[in-house]
């Protein structure tokens, strides 16, 4: 766990470190990210890095983790609207591109089968847990509550950054967005409705 600054000016060269990591890891992944230039985009030193958060591996996880409870956080899961809960993570990666970059450069550099992050670390236990109640109230189908969340995770990704067929952006027209919002909750609505 990175420790946590003490005082104002820390928390601030803190924060630098974090974003200025977090683009580099997003950008250049685990083995390409260089710790000179984060530090020079952080405007700090290795020292202070270090001192923070370790090593190269341990500022990585702490960056990963820490995006991984963003989503959780940002785009808490609802499990009798599982079609809305699609859209606002398609609408959370049209924001914040970086977050499934760097999930993607998890699953590329350290684990490239199985889950994602260890049990201990799994920020989804709440998920299926919401998930297995609605389908005991019979407003979601059957089925393994962990592969209903993957599959409406993956149809969300569906345009996402780390799609391989299209990656949407910010900058395109909103009726394009209204479009892919409409069809993804279809598609979900229509997967997770029980029969």
């Amino acid at each position: 766990m990175p420790e946590q600054p003490q005082t104002a000016r820390g928390a601030a060269t803190y924060q630098r470190i974090v974003d200025a990591a977090t683009e580099e890891f997003a950008q250049h992944g685990i083995a390409g990210a260089r710790i000179e230039r984060i530090v020079k985009a952080a405007r700090t030193n290795k020292a202070q890095l270090y001192a923070y958060f370790g090593d190269k591996d341990q500022l990585f996880d702490a960056i990963f983790l820490g995006s991984l409870e963003r989503i959780t956080n940002v785009v808490p899961i609802d499990a009798d609207d599982l079609p809305d809960w699609a859209v606002r993570l398609y609408d959370e990666y049209l924001r914040r591109p970086d977050l499934i970059r760097l999930a993607t450069w998890t699953r590329l550099e350290r684990r490239p089968d199985g889950h994602l992050v260890d049990t201990r670390e799994r920020y989804d236990d709440r998920k299926l847990a919401a998930i297995a109640e609605a389908q005991a109230a019979g407003r979601v189908r059957a089925g393994d509550p962990f592969d209903i969340m993957a599959m409406v995770i993956a149809m969300s990704m569906a345009w996402s950054p780390v799609s391989n067929v299209y990656a949407a952006t910010s900058e395109e027209p909103d009726a394009v967005h209204e479009q892919r919002r409409a069809l993804l909750r279809d598609c979900v609505r229509g997967a997770t409705t029980p029969a």
